[in-house]
């Protein structure tokens, strides 16, 4: 479920509101050349065999609606979602008003037909988002990722609604699109440097305005300039059964050759003399911490405990010479015979998600905008922090998780 729909900034709702008013005009146009029909051009045609006089004609003259009449009564014709757009509610620079976001305890079915005799063509995970396409009795047609089928209008939300919840359960983010962009304290570019992040790495925005956005990065939240960024918010979308079936094997495969690997690993340390925690390598106190649990996660956790106390380099993904914080996490399990991307944003989508730091395990890789470590067990990560205070252990909550993926 890594997967979401883009909601950019967009004028699509501009262009059918603009359209909406051109049709309202047409229709008004209609209604005044009905209006001109004279009583002299129909007095002489008879209807059932009586005359046409001017008097009826006058009596039963098509009335002439303005323009914000007729725009108010197709309003109230159209469904909830469409309402909205000709209402002109929603903000300019993006447009919610096709969304429909489902309200389930897991996940709703979306079928080919609007019928609960229909076929499961796919499934929409609590506040996943779809697009809005028409509507059949209780049921919506939507589409969103690569699926398009029915819903039952009850476990979704639309219109109004669907906007204000977009605004809660949407992610906003900022997707790096220069080499090494630099985050400043204030929105300046005369303000100092806060930190570097690499390109297309993910932060997650906190607040913005027309030409900056405040970000969350680990040495805290700074501004970018919307020049080097984009913009968006991000919303889990539905997943097809072809998509779940090549996920699940995609996932189990992924399991398999990582326990494999990590066998090896433990059975070549145990060969060679290594305890598993081992000594670092250089720099401070890995030694003072153990992670908690047993298997092929606790010795990732537990091998990269020893380079506790060495130094966080930008760019870097030296364990004892310098590394950065994706760096650090694919090093350590490259030691284990996984290849991980060196990027946080990347490692966001390796492995399955385990649901948060509730039912995080020792190896798991924790990760928050902009960055990423790995769970040890006790509700604390090791990780490469800043270059203040090189490779630490933190408590897992000091900043919001994002998500929590395991590898093995």
């Amino acid at each position: 479920m890594a997967a979401t729909i883009t909601v950019s900034e967009t004028d699509e709702a501009k262009e059918l509101v603009a359209q909406t008013e051109a049709d309202a005009v047409a229709e008004r146009a209609a209604q005044i050349s009905a209006n001109m029909v004279s009583a002299n051009s129909v007095s002489g045609n008879s209807v059932s065999g009586n005359s046409v006089s001017a008097d009826s004609v006058s009596a039963n003259k098509v009335k002439v609606e303005s323009v914000d009449e007729i725009l108010e009564k197709k309003a109230s014709q159209a469904p909830t979602i469409e309402v909205a757009i000709a209402a002109g509610k929603f903000d300019s620079d993006e447009d919610f008003s096709k969304l429909v976001i489902a309200q389930v305890s897991y996940y709703v079915n979306v079928r080919d037909i609007p019928s609960e005799d229909g076929q499961v063509v796919g499934k929409l995970y609590n506040n996943s988002a779809g697009e809005w396409l028409d509507k059949d009795g209780d049921w919506y047609k939507i589409k969103s990722g690569s699926v398009t089928g029915y819903v039952k209008s009850e476990f979704v939300v639309s219109g109004d609604a669907a906007v204000e919840l977009a605004k809660k359960v949407g992610e906003r983010v900022a997707v790096v699109t220069t080499t090494t962009l630099k985050v400043r304290e204030s929105a300046s570019l005369d303000a100092p440097v806060l930190g570097l992040v690499p390109m297309e790495d993910r932060l997650t925005v906190v607040e913005e305005n027309d030409n900056w956005c405040k970000v969350s990065i680990e040495e805290g939240d700074g501004w970018v300039s919307k020049e080097y960024v984009k913009v968006s918010t991000e919303f889990p979308k539905a997943e097809s059964k072809a998509e779940e079936e090549a996920r699940i094997r995609k996932e189990e495969a992924a399991r398999k050759a990582a326990l494999a690997a990590a066998n090896r690993a433990a059975s070549k340390g145990k060969s060679s003399g290594k305890s598993g925690k081992g000594g670092k390598s250089s720099g401070g106190g890995g030694g003072s911490y153990s992670a908690s649990g047993g298997g092929p996660g606790a010795s990732v956790a537990n091998y990269a405990l020893q380079f506790v106390g060495n130094p966080y380099v930008y760019g870097g993904s030296s364990l004892t010479g310098g590394t950065d914080c994706s760096g650090f996490t694919m090093s350590v399990y490259r030691n284990f015979g996984v290849s991980l991307p060196h990027s946080s944003g990347a490692q966001r989508s390796m492995g399955y998600s385990v649901g948060g730091l509730a039912n995080a395990q020792a190896g798991d890789i924790v990760c928050y905008s902009g960055h990423v470590g790995i769970y040890i067990g006790g509700g604390q990560i090791v990780h490469a922090s800043t270059a203040k205070t090189g490779i630490k252990v933190s408590n897992a909550g000091y900043r919001s998780v994002l998500d929590v993926r395991r590898i093995f």
